[in-house]
Order: C-alpha cells, then structure tokens, then sequence
C-alpha cells in the first residue's frame, strides 16, 4: 500500500510517532509518501508529490491536519487514518498511543471508510469571471474579519432568492461541518453521513433569521449588499481570499465524498458524548 503521509510540525509527539511508523512500514508492506517537511524529518521514504501517486493517506495532527489532508487528495477516493496528536480530534481515528494496533488493523482492511460530502466553492469578480476555487470537508465562511460593522447578505438558492441576512456573516456547511463553526454560530447537529447543506448565520440581527439544512443538491450564491469595502471567504478555517461588494460566493455539492477510517466500536454519537460534552449531564455508572 502507497501510505501518504501529512502532518503537522507543532506537535512534540510527532518525531516519535514517525519513528513508530518507519519501525512498522516494512511488516506491514506499506510504502511511506512523506509530505516535504516530513521528508526531512523522517529521512526515509518517498516524497509525496500529488494524490494520484497514492492509495491511503495518515495525518498526523488534529483536525486542522487532516481536513488538509482532505483538501490535499482533491476529490481522489483514498481512505484518510487521521492521529490525534492534539486535544479534541474529532475527525481522526485514533490516538498516538493506538498507532500500532490501528495502523495493523487499517493495514488488514478491518475498518470502514466512511464516505463524507464535499463542498466545492468559487469566487466570481464584478464580471462574473472565477478568480478562486476551493474544496471544503468543513464549510465555506463568508464574514466580516475585524469590523465591527453588520453585513447585509442576499442569499440565493437554485436562483430563487431565500433572505437578505443582517449578520456577522454566513457559515455554509457540510454535516461533517455542522459540529465545527456552524454549531457554534447556533446551526444543528447533523449525522456526517447524511447528504445536506447547512446554512447558519453567524449572530444575525433579527429573530426572523435561522439555520437552514438544504438538500445536498442545492446550489448556493451570496452576494454582500453592505458592509465593509473587503471582507473575508474562509475556507475550512484555513484558506481563502479577500471578498469586495458586488462579487458572487457560490457553494455546491463537490464530485466525490472524503473517505475517513473508522475502526468497529466507535460511533458518532460515541464521539460527541466523549469529545464535545453532547447530551447535557455526564453519564454515571
């Protein structure tokens, strides 16, 4: 198996975590990818150039890296082992602790690859021409930055025209991303292997105003009517661009689901009890 393998440099398990995946590579037959800063550190394996040269990919970090991970493989069918190296981890498959047991077992094949919907969004200038486009696991944000100013938004779907939102801004989201941003901002909790769209307002200025789950074939467009001069479009929390008045934000379903590994015994409601806090009052024996 062509393991790729990405991850972040801010951890101080990290070294020894890739010392424990290059002790177990070759009983395993797993070719190890090395993204470049990787590379450097491992001094061994290939180095991993592009998501076609592939077949599985371990991030080493937390959700940070392996929503990275996912924007990395572009819509490739490659199963995604994430490592929690940090504190909440909530996409990822295992701990650090758990490597070996869980690299053997995904090395096997006893584990699921859970399909999870993908988002793809692109800019539009003044003219109407695409200036920028992206894939999100999580969500595409539209928002204000640092102004304390309110945003007036008019939101579209399928070309039909469904509010004019005063807000801080817009989260748009998958139902992998409707435990990320779009919870805080008030959005509902949706099951990750559900198809939809969720859009969720971030501190809207009206009561009238509340989140929205979409078919999966929806397609989204935002306009900004008022605000200030430059706003932000984030994507994942992670990337993204200026947005000026007059530019168009569109959101789609993306070609392709995210495959993330999931080992037997673990459930999403599992996850949101033990990670998040979710059902009010802690279990007792």
């Amino acid at each position: 198996m062509r393991l790729g393998v990405l991850g972040h440099q801010g951890y101080e398990q990290l070294p020894d975590v890739l010392q424990t995946l290059l002790r177990l590579a070759p009983a395993l037959d797993l070719a190890l990818h090395f993204e470049r800063d990787l590379h450097v550190i491992a001094r061994d394996g290939e180095l991993l150039a592009d998501p076609s040269g592939i077949d599985a990919l371990l991030t080493l970090g937390g959700d940070g890296t392996l929503l990275r991970g996912a924007r990395f493989l572009d819509g490739r069918q490659a199963p995604v082992l994430g490592v929690n190296l940090g504190r909440i981890g909530f996409l990822t498959s295992c701990g650090p602790s758990e490597l070996e047991p869980c690299l053997r077992q995904f090395a096997r094949g006893d584990y699921e690859a859970e399909p999870r919907m993908t988002l793809e969004a692109w800019a539009l200038d003044h003219g109407g021409a695409e200036r920028c486009r992206w894939r999100a696991l999580n969500d595409v944000v539209l928002h204000k930055g640092g102004f304390a100013r309110i945003l007036r938004l008019r939101v579209m779907v399928d070309g039909d025209v469904i509010a004019s939102y005063s807000a801080d801004g817009l989260v748009v989201s998958t139902p992998t991303g409707s435990t990320a941003y779009s919870l805080s901002a008030g959005g509902p909790v949706v099951v990750p292997t559900l198809e939809s769209i969720i859009l969720s307002p971030i501190s809207p200025h009206t009561l009238a105003i509340r989140p929205l789950v979409l078919p999966p074939t929806a397609a989204v467009a935002v306009e900004a009517l008022e605000g200030p001069e430059e706003l932000l479009v984030t994507i994942d929390g992670q990337v993204g661009t200026t947005f000026a008045g007059g530019e168009t934000l569109l959101v789609r379903r993306a070609a392709g689901p995210v495959l993330i590994v999931r080992f037997p015994g673990t459930t999403f409601f599992a996850r949101l009890r033990h990670k998040l806090g979710w059902g009010g009052l802690a279990e007792r024996d």
